[in-house]
């Protein structure tokens, strides 16, 4: 049975102030970055997401830095299909796996960003997924196995072998591949190469709905690994009473709403994130507390939808997500380091 994972997100942002976080000076400096790594570790976080984006501080940088200010933290590294170069970066990730006694979680990102500023390209969906699920598989099999050989129409590699090679410790064979996505294209890739699949906040019918296709997909393509593990990317808005979370909720979208929190850049960009979108017409509360005004006023991926509520609300809808089979929580609210105690204090007190 798969353990429950609770973890946070660090921003390594160029700009400060994402999602209303209130550090301005020093915002991704070393101090503060690492403050929050250590922060988590002592409120009874797993770790982090750490997102990627050109234009951002460098993602595996950051993640190797804080790892070694640090003794338990698991950086989720998210990283993209050329920028990366699926040897190189199964080395780079081996090694500090070796160097943390087994630290590192990856997230595969397959999204928009500017690919041109750092000389890749891409063709249409359907160029973009395949190239994904090579990248995938060859990192795999490179973590996996001796003297690989894998011709594909997007990457090959030939004779190859990783050292130092990744931590194994029980069922444990390599750093877990988490990934994203909605689409038909992004599924089929879920469903045969990750190792946990991420949702962002939908309603529970439309997760559930989505994890029994997924399920079923794995059946029909033929999955070789493990059953595909679920997991929600979302945000939680959690004060000491409804009451206060609510009051709390509603401010914060003023002040989105009035321009005064920074709009997500790709905020009409994917599938995943239209759907979230769409639910704004679908109400402004969905279940008992996940709010859908943010995503009308520039909230974006994880910052569209949020479970508000005091910690026993949050709790609730948590453990709703759980019941279908959500296993892996990634969190997070602003100001980051604040809410990184009040949740790591009250929440998840109350899901373990």
């Amino acid at each position: 049975m798969t353990s429950l994972q609770f973890l946070w997100y660090i921003p390594n942002q160029a700009q400060p102030g994402h999602r209303g976080d209130d550090v301005v000076t020093d915002h991704n400096s070393l101090e503060t970055l690492s403050g929050q790594a250590r922060a988590l570790e002592e409120h009874g976080w797993s770790g982090a997401l750490i997102g990627a984006g050109w234009g951002r501080p460098d993602t595996f940088t950051v993640a190797t830095a804080l790892a070694a200010r640090t003794t338990t933290f698991q950086p989720l590294i998210a990283i993209r299909p050329g920028y990366w170069r699926p040897a190189n970066f199964a080395s780079a990730a081996a090694t500090l796996d070796h160097l943390t006694g087994g630290r590192v979680l990856v997230n595969v990102v397959s999204g928009k960003d500017d690919l041109a500023a750092y000389g890749d390209s891409e063709g249409d969906q359907a160029h973009r997924y395949a190239r994904t699920k090579e990248f995938m598989r060859i990192v795999r099999k490179l973590w996996t196995e001796e003297n690989v050989t894998y011709r594909g129409e997007h990457f090959s590699v030939s004779g190859s072998t990783v050292a130092p090679r990744t931590v194994v410790r029980g069922e444990r064979r390599h750093p877990r591949l988490y990934f994203g996505g909605a689409s038909e294209a992004a599924e089929r890739v879920a469903a045969t190469e990750a190792d946990v699949q991420l949702f962002w906040g939908e309603p529970l019918a439309d997760t559930a709905e989505r994890i029994e296709r997924l399920r079923r997909l794995s059946d029909e393509l033929g999955r070789e690994h493990p059953p595909l593990e679920f997991g929600l990317r979302v945000t939680t808005l959690v004060r000491d009473t409804t009451e206060q979370a609510w009051a709390d909720a509603e401010a914060k979208v003023e002040k989105m709403a009035a321009g005064a929190i920074s709009r997500d850049p790709n905020h009409f960009a994917a599938v995943g994130q239209r759907r979230l979108l769409d639910l704004a017409a679908r109400g402004e509360v969905l279940d008992d507390n996940l709010y859908t005004a943010p995503g009308r006023f520039g909230g974006g991926g994880a910052g569209t939808t949020w479970l508000v509520g005091s910690a026993a609300d949050v709790a609730k809808s948590l453990r709703a997500y759980q019941a279908l089979g959500i296993t892996h929580f990634v969190l997070s609210d602003t100001p980051y380091l604040p809410e990184i105690r009040r949740q790591g204090d009250q929440l998840l007190p109350l899901l373990r």
